[in-house]
């Protein structure tokens, strides 16, 4: 998209180079439209348009995608004007089992996810995980995972590296190697993955898979922080 000599902060554009806005006017133009009759047809008010078309307000996923439905505009070139860049969600860099969650990874996570409308952190997707380490230890969350889980899969239509992520745990989950504990980490992830109620919603496709992505890098990174302490207990 080209360099951009402007400043971000908190998710604004700052400066004379505002990609979104450039976009919004343009369309605007191109049908018609003032920021009062885009108003009219998105529900939003006319000062929050304005303030996102000069980037003094950050766009959220509603207002994108509602710009997106009135102006023809497609979702992924609003999220790329706004700095997420959409084509790298689908090689999101998932780590091999075993080795630790890569920070950068994290980080790139992290950034996409910024045009949620509500706060959201790594340790929100943690907690849901130690909930299911729990669940999956009983007959019913494993019979669960391994009912569900190639349906599921099937949902995403093969999305990159992740899903390979994904077949990789469940591979090792149903091998019953390992200790209970070892499987209960490794069903926390796929559990995550298959129920519904999760904290980014899987229709924001592929946004919505971010935080299944993460669940499933923070139950490797604790999978290797058992087998760690494993080891120092076998010397």
């Amino acid at each position: 998209m080209g360099s951009r000599m402007c400043l971000r902060q908190g998710g604004i554009t700052i400066g004379q180079n505002n990609p979104l806005g450039d976009m919004l006017k343009k369309s605007m133009k191109e049908h018609s439209l003032s920021m009062r009759k885009l108003g009219e047809r998105t529900g939003m008010d006319t000062a929050t348009i304005s303030r996102i078309i000069n980037g003094k307000q950050p766009a959220k996923i509603h207002h994108l995608t509602s710009f997106s439905k009135h102006l023809s505009i497609p979702v992924e070139q609003l999220m790329e004007a706004v700095g997420v860049e959409f084509g790298k969600l689908s090689t999101v860099p998932v780590v091999p089992i075993g080795d630790e969650l890569q920070e950068d990874s994290l980080q790139f996570i992290l950034k996409s996810i910024q045009l949620l409308d509500y706060p959201f952190t790594k340790e929100h997707v943690r907690l849901e995980l130690d909930k299911y380490e729990q669940y999956a230890q009983t007959n019913e969350g494993d019979r669960m995972i391994r009912d569900n889980f190639h349906a599921k899969v099937k949902e995403v239509s093969g999305w990159g590296p992740f899903i390979d992520q994904l077949n990789d745990t469940y591979t090792q989950y149903c091998s019953e190697q390992g200790t209970v504990e070892e499987r209960a980490v490794l069903g926390s992830a796929l559990l995550y993955f298959i129920l519904s109620a999760d904290i980014i919603p899987d229709y924001l496709f592929p946004i919505g898979y971010i935080d299944d992505v993460m669940a499933v890098q923070l139950a490797m990174e604790r999978l290797t922080a058992l087998q760690a302490a494993e080891r120092i207990v076998e010397k």
